[in-house]
């Protein structure tokens, strides 16, 4: 190990391993085990459902968190903010991950669709979209074809964005110091790369791709803040992944230009999206809770019953919004605790656990129904898709230098104070 060049510890290699290894054989059990290929839903074999529901939960958040990593490098790219220069590989090396994990999505979304699981996806059975005015009304975007292309579309622009823009920051390390006109040619060329993403992650992230993955499992459902709410949920849990890496990575000795003030503004994104994500989380709970529209309220009933008798999914529901709100509000409002190593390596893991079942009550309620399963299989599953972010980004960090090197922004960095 030298002063820029990572090598990984022996501990972090060996729980990399135990994750992957769990998780598959997990999901290798669940896929026998609970007989996936059997149709499911509604009684006829809800263990089915539970697979491919735990599978799209895992997948689509995973893949999310990740793909906001490179979201946080180009908005801060284009606001010519130089603070995070020193810690800027960290988001890097998560954002990496986005094509492994991009693939794997794409191939549990291809088994749902092409497997016609019509107790995940209703709008996949013609019939019931023949005879519902609703359906048909969305079948021209609730539809296979639209659905994988589009899907298609997203996962290999996100991967081929965020690589420019990954190979542009390496290009610094190559290239030796550079002028003024130099300088101001990459930041230029950088912030053009950084729109383009940015445009795309508003049409894809932001609007569309929580329509089709998320909010089409309960197709007669709809809400403007959806997406909003999806993305909120997915960018401060991927503020927290960043977060706990430099801590690690700090702790080893790296990342000797990070200092508590850097840690102290990286916390104020855990902070402020936290409430961010609580705004939206409220708006549309008490829109819908105001208006008591049945096509709008039946999406909460799934989740937290009627006044008469509790839901399955209630405690979860409301376990969401401790997790997510009161924690980071309480923890993270003082200045100190944010600059605290410690306190926010522990919210960050909160913060990442709490969204995870954000999306989990997100997802399950509309294809498990009155079945909620959160045991075993929940966790063993989504160690395997922590275990791929561990080794994706720990081959980043070691091939690559963690300080980018030459970058005109670097002493702003350095010097940088709130």
């Amino acid at each position: 190990m030298n002063n820029h060049q990572f090598v990984l510890p022996g501990s972090y290699k060996k729980w990399t391993l135990i994750l992957l290894i769990v998780g598959l054989l997990t999901i290798v059990y669940g896929f026998f085990a609970f007989d996936a290929t059997a149709h499911g839903g509604h009684g006829q074999n809800v263990a089915a459902t539970r697979f491919w529901a735990v599978l799209l939960q895992n997948s689509v958040y995973w893949l999310l968190l990740v793909n906001a990593s490179m979201f946080f490098i180009c908005v801060t790219t284009m606001a010519m903010g130089g603070w995070q220069v020193a810690l800027r590989r960290v988001p890097e090396a998560i954002s990496s991950v986005v094509p492994i994990l991009g693939l794997i999505t794409f191939i549990i979304l291809l088994c749902i669709v092409l497997g016609h699981r019509t107790d995940i996806y209703h709008w996949l059975d013609a019939e019931a979209v023949a005879h519902d005015k609703i359906l048909k009304a969305k079948s021209a975007f609730l539809s296979p074809g639209f659905y994988i292309t589009w899907s298609a579309i997203s996962i290999v622009l996100w991967s081929l964005l965020g690589r420019k823009m990954r190979k542009l920051s390496l290009d610094t390390d190559k290239n030796g110091t550079m002028d003024y006109e130099t300088g101001k040619a990459w930041i230029w060329k950088n912030t053009v790369w950084a729109s383009l993403y940015t445009v795309f992650f508003g049409l894809t992230v932001a609007s569309t791709i929580p329509w089709i993955w998320l909010m089409s499992i309960d197709p007669h459902w709809y809400s403007t803040m959806y997406s909003w709410y999806v993305f909120a949920s997915t960018f401060v849990a991927s503020m927290s992944l960043i977060a706990i890496y430099i801590i690690y990575l700090r702790s080893k000795g790296q990342l000797e230009y990070v200092t508590d003030e850097h840690l102290h503004d990286i916390g104020k994104f855990m902070f402020a999206f936290s409430v961010f994500w609580t705004y939206l989380w409220f708006s549309q709970y008490m829109l819908i809770w105001y208006s008591n529209q049945p096509e709008e309220t039946r999406y909460f009933v799934d989740r937290i019953g009627t006044a008469e008798k509790s839901g399955p999914f209630h405690g979860i529901f409301f376990l969401n919004l401790a997790l997510n709100f009161l924690g980071p509000l309480l923890i993270l409002m003082k200045k100190a605790t944010k600059k605290s190593w410690t306190v926010v390596t522990l919210t960050a893991v909160m913060i990442i656990f709490g969204h995870w079942i954000d999306v989990f009550q997100m997802v399950m309620p509309g294809t498990l129904h009155e079945h909620a399963e959160l045991g075993f299989f929940e966790f063993g599953s989504a160690a395997f898709f922590i275990g791929v972010i561990m080794w994706g980004v720990g081959r980043y960090i070691t091939k690559n230098s963690l300080v980018p090197k030459n970058h005109p922004f670097m002493k702003e960095s350095m010097i940088h104070h709130t």
